[in-house]
């Protein structure tokens, strides 16, 4: 049986910490690629083709007794792999999002944990012999990919049972997604200790099962509602009460709403509260929302981060690879021992590296919830008339607009310099970029977000997310050419697409430029509706000034009349 909304407010903490732990375990892990594709190579995937199409890359490796060659050939049909299983962990945020609206996050985190697990079932099942259950990889992919993106989305509702620190904790849950890729590190770390890959991927298909537990007990069948809503707290219960405080009920009515709130449990709302958020959500229609300036440019600034990011994480071990040997065609074979050596270091040191999303998504947050807590609240209904003497109080979708400006030009800024440093052929060097690129994947999501949250209705969300990874998991399907023609054309010299790149990064800058100005427009609206609810505040309180003072010479000469008779006696 499900628990209520109730019930999941009160467990709310443990929700938020499970499905952290969650995100890093199972989520994205599939990003950590670089150690994946080590320890596939090593235990023999695809690497027949490196003894039917015998090249002069070809190298041998060798893991428990057996020697297992590699190749280009081999290497390119594996990032194929990890091309689909991105694209699904982007693209399929779009379906997943119409089907959250619909049926909430239960089912759909149900079905990711058992997807994910059935991958890791089918990986351990293909390693048993991999010449010739190779292909599998590419559904244990499909799937690792699917069930990761499952459990990312249906976290990011949670968030919004945590007030006004949501964007805070919507920046954890996006970190533990981001640190999720040091994931398959860790997987490395305890296989190079001499533990099977099978039964490591047989024990985490069992961990994945635990998930499936956790969201079965805890989590409700019904969506999480935003915290403007009232559903299954008692302080918005109160809330609702002090808008009414003016009514002659007074302070018995306030108690009432209190309990009622209580006892009526978490379906119950106001009518009139449907009527007008029916009314506010149905104001602006999709199309409208999909077709704005500020979608269309999101939908370039993430298509271009998404390609940068993801060539990187498919690339690296060719990109390291050849600044070891510096483009020799023919290493020595003390060249090649170092290249196993530098290779593995340095993709154990980038996965590591991925826990850092967690100490810095935290501080994206913070960006996107700066100064919201002085600003004057955006539901119509619940403000109350200020007087003059009031302090001015800063709009709230102003200030949200602004700090998604300074968002991204701080994240497009990191992105410049990690292309930057990307063109330096310096291998210590490439640590700085790996810090870089490990906090733009983190901040990207976020601010992208937050800034859907500031100027787009909240039952258009999920759906433009989804719309926005999708196309911009599309056209990181660019990775897979791209990785084709560097080891290819190109003899794996990273340096001209990693220049093309970098110039193409340039244009996350037009996205700020425009929100710059969106956000004069909405400062220029904002000072018009002040002075027309100036004036016509000034204009309804004259008639009662005038109508105030009549009554008072009327109540005098009433006073006068009946005080004194007409012969001048006191009546």
């Amino acid at each position: 049986m499900a628990p209520s909304l109730a019930q999941a407010f009160r467990r709310r903490w443990w929700m938020a910490i499970t499905a952290i732990i969650e995100n890093l375990l199972f989520s994205a892990v599939l990003l950590g690629w670089g150690s994946l594709l080590i320890m596939l190579k090593n235990e023999g995937f695809y690497s027949h083709l490196c003894i039917e199409n015998v090249t002069d890359d070809t190298n041998v490796t060798s893991e428990e007794g057996g020697d297992w060659r590699s190749c280009v050939e081999q290497e390119e049909v594996l990032n194929l792999g990890f091309t689909i299983g991105s694209f699904l962990l982007s693209a399929a945020t779009l379906p997943l999002g119409i089907l959250m609206d619909r049926y909430g996050p239960r089912p759909l985190r149900l079905i990711g944990s058992s997807c994910f697990a059935a991958s890791c079932a089918m990986i351990a099942t293909a390693a048993h012999n991999p010449a010739v259950l190779s292909g599998l990889i590419f559904l244990a992919v499909s799937f690792n990919g699917f069930g990761g993106i499952c459990l990312t989305f249906t976290s990011l509702t949670l968030p919004n049972m945590f007030g006004n620190v949501r964007s805070t904790v919507l920046s954890l849950m996006i970190g533990s997604y981001a640190s999720s890729a040091v994931t398959f590190p860790g997987v490395k770390l305890i296989y190079d200790f001499g533990v099977s890959f099978r039964v490591i991927m047989w024990i985490w298909a069992g961990m994945a099962c635990t998930v499936f537990i956790n969201c079965f007990l805890n989590w409700p069948a019904e969506s999480f509602p935003a915290p403007e809503d009232i559903r299954y707290t008692r302080k918005k219960g109160k809330l609702s009460g002090l808008v009414m405080e003016d009514k002659r009920t007074g302070d018995r009515y306030v108690a009432q709403v209190s309990v009622m709130e209580e006892m009526m449990g978490p379906k119950q709302t106001e009518p009139e509260e449907k009527d007008s958020q029916t009314a506010t959500h149905g104001s602006v229609p999709f199309c409208h929302s999909v077709c704005s300036p500020i979608f269309l440019w999101s939908i370039i600034t993430m298509a271009m981060t998404q390609l940068r990011l993801i060539f990187f994480m498919g690339a690296m071990n060719k990109m390291l690879e050849f600044m070891v040997t510096h483009g020799n065609p023919n290493p020595s074979e003390e060249l090649q021992k170092e290249v196993e050596e530098q290779v593995g270091f340095y993709s154990s040191i980038f996965g590591s590296m991925q826990l850092l999303c967690l100490l810095t998504c935290p501080l994206i947050g913070y960006i996107m919830d700066w100064r919201l807590k002085e600003c004057e609240e955006e539901n119509a209904n619940a403000r109350t008339v200020k007087s003059q003497s009031d302090p001015p109080t800063r709009d709230r979708k102003t200030q949200k607009v602004t700090n998604a400006m300074r968002a991204f030009i701080f994240t497009n800024l990191l992105l410049v310099t990690f292309g930057i440093i990307s063109l330096i052929d310096n291998l210590p060097l490439q640590l700085v970029s790996f810090v870089l690129h490990t906090i733009v994947r983190g901040f990207i999501h976020s601010c992208c977000g937050g800034l859907y949250a500031a100027v787009y209705p909240a039952n258009h969300f999920g759906t433009l997310t989804g719309m926005q990874s999708m196309i911009s998991a599309a056209f990181a399907l660019l990775q897979q050419p791209l990785f084709i023609l560097m080891v290819g054309h190109l003899d794996g010299d990273p340096y001209w697409i990693n220049l093309a790149l970098l110039i193409f990064s340039l244009a996350g800058f037009l996205l700020p430029g425009y929100l710059f100005y969106h956000r004069k427009n909405l400062v220029r609206t904002k000072a018009e509706y002040d002075r027309l609810a100036a004036i016509q505040s000034n204009k309804d309180s004259a008639p009662l000034t005038q109508s105030d003072s009549g009554t008072a010479r009327h109540q005098t000469k009433g006073h006068v009349a009946n005080a004194y008779s007409p012969n001048g006696h006191t009546v």
